[in-house]
């Protein structure tokens, strides 16, 4: 009699649900569908076609975006990074007008940058133009402040 009854209990043994292991589960999807690989060089060269092509003297960039994890390992809030993106001022030029750097008396040495450059800009300088995964600015060409090889290598405060 207890053989049939263990084999029974082992049988129906109920399915252990614990609530907040289901929720920490369900959250975790939710981030995962919800979290997007930020824009950077790599990832939009893709869609660099889809991307408003700048006119006249006009330069499109992809303005720098900070890493969410510090070295120390410290996360960024979203908050922070978000206004960060905003006020950055370096950028990836992705295009470039067909009348940008073309004035021979504003620019005797010619051109200041060209597509694959990193620049650094004034921080509120040109236009945003929001694009799925964060925004492009399109700058006039004389707002080009300098060219840098990295732009980990300026400081962005938060």
């Amino acid at each position: 009699m207890k053989k049939e009854m263990l084999s029974t209990l082992d049988k129906e043994v109920p399915n252990i649900n614990l609530g907040l292991e289901q929720k920490y589960k369900e959250e975790n999807k939710k981030e995962f569908a919800k979290s997007k690989e930020p824009l950077n060089p790599e990832t939009i060269q893709p869609v660099v076609n889809e991307l408003p092509t700048p006119s006249g003297w006009r330069i499109l960039v992809l303005p720098f975006t900070p890493k969410e994890k510090t070295s120390g390992g410290i996360i960024i809030a979203q908050e922070s990074l978000d206004r960060l993106r905003i006020a950055t001022n370096c950028g990836y030029v992705l295009k470039i007008g067909p009348l940008a750097y073309h004035d021979q008396k504003r620019y005797p040495t010619g051109p200041w940058c060209k597509i694959g450059d990193w620049v650094i800009f004034a921080r509120y300088a040109g236009s945003r133009l929001p694009i799925e995964g964060g925004e492009v600015r399109i700058l006039n060409d004389d707002e080009v402040l300098g060219t840098i090889s990295n732009p980990e290598s300026v400081l962005h405060y938060i």
